[in-house]
C-alpha cells in the first residue's frame, strides 16, 4: 500500500503559477505510475496528467498542455505538477493517484490510491 500527501495549493491570480507536490509513503514509490487529476465544484474529477513509473513518459489533459507539467523524484519518493499561466478555470481540488500497473492511465477509476487533495483558487 501507499499512502498520498498532496501540498502547495493556494490563491494566485490569474497568470501566475503554483507548484503542487505529492509525498509518499508505504510500498515503493518508483513501481507506481502516477497522476494528478482535479474536481472543481459541481464537476466531476478530470484527468489532469500522468507520468510512467521512469518518469520517461507523460500525457496530458488538452486543457492544460504546454502550461503545465508532470515530474517525479524516485529518490525523494515525490510528485510534482508545476502549474503555469493559471487561469480560473483552473480553480479545482487537485489530487494526485497511485496505479499499480505498468502503462500510463488518464482514467482514475484505474487507480489504487488517493491522496486527500489541495485546494488551487485562481482569481481573475
Amino acid at each position: 500500500q501507499v499512502q498520498l500527501v498532496e501540498s502547495g495549493g493556494g490563491l494566485v491570480q490569474a497568470g501566475g503559477s503554483l507548484r503542487l507536490s505529492c509525498a509518499a509513503s508505504g510500498r515503493t514509490f518508483s513501481s507506481y505510475v502516477m497522476g494528478w487529476f482535479r474536481q472543481a465544484p459541481g464537476k466531476e474529477r478530470e484527468f489532469v496528467a500522468t507520468i510512467s513509473w521512469s518518469g520517461g513518459y507523460t500525457v496530458y489533459a488538452n486543457s492544460v498542455k504546454g502550461r503545465f507539467t508532470i515530474s517525479r523524484d524516485n529518490a525523494k519518493n515525490t510528485l510534482y505538477l508545476q502549474m503555469n499561466d493559471l487561469k480560473p478555470e483552473d480553480t479545482a481540488v487537485y489530487y494526485c493517484a497511485a496505479d499499480n500497473d505498468a502503462a500510463v492511465e488518464v482514467r482514475g477509476s484505474l487507480y489504487d490510491y488517493w491522496g486527500q487533495g489541495t485546494q488551487v483558487t485562481v482569481s481573475s
